[in-house]
């Protein structure tokens, strides 16, 4: 696993979980991460992104104020946010499939699942940095390129530009 320098990211963790907010925070300046901040809730975290500007947004799904799927619906819709190209993990222990599709659809880069480790924080974290995804814009879905690889057999409907 490659080491990376991660003090100049500035991470906002969208929890509403006490303990999983102190987990997440320890492990992040574990990691040497520069900066993390904490939001209570999907709402909290919409007032800090109206006026600060953040590398990685680590939310959880299922919160009291404002669900994660909404914060990631203003997110990439860029509704009083700076960058709606943001990378966004999503951390849940509802990993049923139709959740997951939900974050998904919703526009999400990565999904991990709780309990969690720092090490798969880690790993999530590299992905982001070591395979960027490029975006989609359709009419009904704006996020990161939810085809993670080529498949030469493919031979379903060709829909993107650069398909031949």
């Amino acid at each position: 696993m490659t080491l990376y320098s991660l003090s100049e990211l500035k991470v906002l963790v969208v929890e509403d979980n006490q303990f999983m907010r102190e987990l997440l925070s320890d492990s992040l300046k574990a990691m040497n991460v520069g900066v993390v901040e904490i939001a209570r809730s999907g709402n909290r975290a919409k007032e800090l992104m109206a006026n600060n500007s953040y590398d990685l947004i680590i939310t959880d799904l299922e919160m009291e104020e404002g669900t994660g799927i909404d914060l990631i619906d203003t997110i990439r819709r860029g509704r009083n946010i700076a960058d709606p190209l943001i990378p966004i993990i999503v951390l849940s222990a509802n990993t049923t499939r139709s959740m997951i599709q939900a974050a998904r659809d919703a526009g999400t880069t990565e999904f991990l699942a709780k309990p969690v480790s720092a090490k798969a924080l880690y790993r999530r974290i590299s992905a982001i940095i070591e395979a960027p995804r490029d975006f989609i814009r359709t009419d009904a879905y704006f996020g990161p390129d939810r085809r993670r690889r080529h498949d030469l057999n493919y031979d379903g409907p060709k829909r993107r530009k650069d398909d031949k």
